[in-house]
């Protein structure tokens, strides 16, 4: 039996680059929009007021989450093969496919949205949440025995749950402390970050190359 190490297709070493760098451009057009917004405050706005019409800039921001969206749909077909086939795989990469839908809703129906759109943004936003965070945490499960995702089985985990349990708080206006936008990033910080550290992660293994081994990896 060949053992390959923590080798990827290199299919998804670019599935990879495509989740991080949704992400980042993301996270830019956020701070470019945050500047241009008299008065905003992280802890006082929510992040979807980015988007509103109240926003000088929404047209960046809407455009940027349908951007991560969608790059986010590609990217999570690709990085398929860098996790080995079990159920757990299944459902994880299934629940992040629905954030990454639920995110270009949330940048095609923006906060403010008027009839009949008018509160689709909050539904697809806990789809997004919801759907992230339980990818988290499943995909974190299919990672287990896998030496291509040794070190990030449980800081996937781990920023799944965070992602979980700061839904319910954020959903039932309790904010520790931190406004609701403040308790809002800590339900979207953690699914930002993760794309960004397990993008570099797969963009960093080394190739199967199929003409130096047997088999392909699992």
């Amino acid at each position: 039996m060949t053992t390959f190490g923590p080798l990827v297709r290199r299919s998804a070493r670019l599935g990879g680059i495509l989740l991080a760098a949704g992400s980042v451009q993301f996270v830019l057009a956020m701070v470019v929009v945050q500047l241009k917004y008299p008065g905003y405050s992280d802890t006082g706005n929510y992040i979807s007021d980015l988007g509103s019409s109240m926003s000088p800039s929404a047209w960046l921001f809407n455009d940027s989450i349908r951007l991560l969206g969608l790059l986010g749909i590609v990217g999570t077909i690709l990085i398929r093969t860098a996790f080995a086939r079990k159920t757990t795989t299944h459902i994880g990469l299934a629940a992040l496919l629905v954030a990454e839908l639920g995110a270009i809703g949330v940048g095609t129906f923006p906060e403010n949205s008027t009839w009949p759109f008018s509160g689709i943004h909050s539904v697809v936003s806990l789809v997004t949440f919801l759907g992230a965070g339980l990818a988290l945490v499943f995909l974190a499960l299919a990672m287990s025995r896998d030496t291509r995702w040794a070190g990030l089985r449980f800081y996937s985990f781990l920023s799944g749950v965070i992602t979980l349990v700061a839904i319910p708080l954020f959903v039932s206006g309790r904010y520790l402390g931190i406004g609701p936008g403040g308790m809002e990033r800590v339900v979207v910080a953690p699914i930002l970050l993760w794309a960004v550290v397990v993008g570099v992660h797969l963009a960093r293994l080394p190739v199967y190359d199929p003409a130096s081994a047997t088999t392909a990896p699992a």
